[in-house]
């Protein structure tokens, strides 16, 4: 497939989205098995230390395809869980008892599709798997199964939560270390963000990750998170486009070539978080100081999507731009696709601009009305 994405021509990109991504067969037997899988989740009582705890519903994250072979997240959050630290300090403890509880679902129940738990990888380990799968298709996917705080169970998700949520996260209640290790939590929030997007926007985003996969399959592991560039898409067309109809091919090469203008990269959102609140002010100022690339993730500022190393980003850059130079960029005439024009970087506000301006405002007031009581 990967030869038919370079050699297609622009004006077709949107026909190649709509006849090969996704493969809408098998994604509907996994919708199907997930939904019973959380079900039944919820219905069945937990034992032990974790007795008080119930699976108060399962989110699916997003599922990565290679060669007929998957990887996605279910995150099962839980009910009774105060606090953030509780998800940190009891992880091995649910992770056993979520095993418990699939293994007996495996033996009792039977779906349209091979289920398979996995072993844990050690008495204590920290982490849980299972797979799903069609051996008549070929098609097979691997869950990581992840525990988590019900976030969404104490904010309203189409509201901006109050910052002090944030600067609670970020100050003493966050343990030292883990930030970013808490973005299970934010599922719900990360979900949303990507899924009140556009139709055509999310049609780009399959594009996007489908390309990312191809240079997987030929570069390996050693490359950034595939949500660095699905959030690099939705800024893309956020301060390129912002149309719901527009030109896949351009979006398609704006992203690319912010790929290979990684070095430059600072890129955040105040959706959910933002510079109000001076706690969380000046932590923002210290992430954005970081070295580039910078993409926050969008619900949770203690998490940089871009990660670390920036060798993973040369290698994709690298790829991105002998992509630039294909067929797919290039009308039937030949002529290139232009690309929008969109900036490397969020600007970021002054330190402490709002108190300033609330100062200021003060002071004005203050000696209007006293200026004219004197003056009278």
């Amino acid at each position: 497939m990967e030869q038919d994405l370079r050699s297609i021509p622009a004006s077709k990109l949107d026909k190649f989205i709509e006849n090969h991504l996704p493969d809408t067969s098998f994604c509907a037997d996994l919708r199907e098995v997930i939904d019973s899988l959380c079900a039944l989740l919820k219905d069945r009582s937990f034992q032990g230390p974790v007795r008080r705890m119930r699976a108060s519903k399962g989110v699916k994250g997003k599922c990565t395809a290679l060669k007929g072979r998957s990887d996605a997240d279910l995150v099962v959050f839980l009910n009774n869980l105060t606090y953030f630290e509780d998800q940190l300090n009891q992880q091995g403890v649910l992770i056993k008892e979520i095993k418990k509880q699939l293994c007996e679902i495996q033996h009792e129940r039977r779906f349209g599709v091979k289920f398979e738990v996995h072993s844990l990888r050690s008495p204590n380990s920290q982490a849980l798997s299972f797979k799903l799968s069609a051996p008549d298709l070929l098609k097979e996917v691997k869950f990581d199964v992840l525990p988590a705080y019900d976030l969404l169970d104490h904010l309203n998700i189409l509201k901006k939560p109050n910052q002090q949520f944030y600067a609670n996260l970020i100050s003493g209640r966050t343990p030292p270390g883990k930030e970013g290790k808490l973005s299970t939590c934010f599922m719900g929030l990360r979900k949303y963000f990507l899924n009140c997007r556009p139709t055509k926007l999310k049609r780009l985003i399959r594009l996007v990750t489908h390309w990312y996969q191809l240079c997987k399959e030929k570069l390996g592991d050693r490359l950034p998170p595939q949500y660095a560039l699905e959030l690099l898409t939705v800024y893309a067309w956020e301060h390129g486009s912002r149309v719901t109809k527009f030109n896949t091919a351009q979006g398609f090469r704006t992203v690319l070539e912010l790929v290979t203008k990684y070095k430059q990269l600072r890129i955040y959102w105040t959706v959910y978080y933002d510079f109000r609140h001076q706690e969380v002010s000046e932590y923002l100022h210290q992430q954005l100081k970081k070295d580039r690339p910078v993409i926050l993730d969008p619900a949770d500022p203690t998490r940089n999507i871009a990660g670390l190393n920036p060798k993973d980003w040369r290698c994709l850059a690298g790829e991105a731009a002998a992509w630039l130079q294909y067929p797919c960029f290039k009308y039937r005439d030949g002529s290139p696709v232009c690309s929008w024009e969109v900036p490397t970087e969020v600007g970021v506000p002054t330190k402490y601009l709002f108190c300033r301006i609330f100062w200021l405002l003060f002071w004005s007031l203050f000696h209007f009305i006293f200026g004219k009581t004197s003056s009278g």
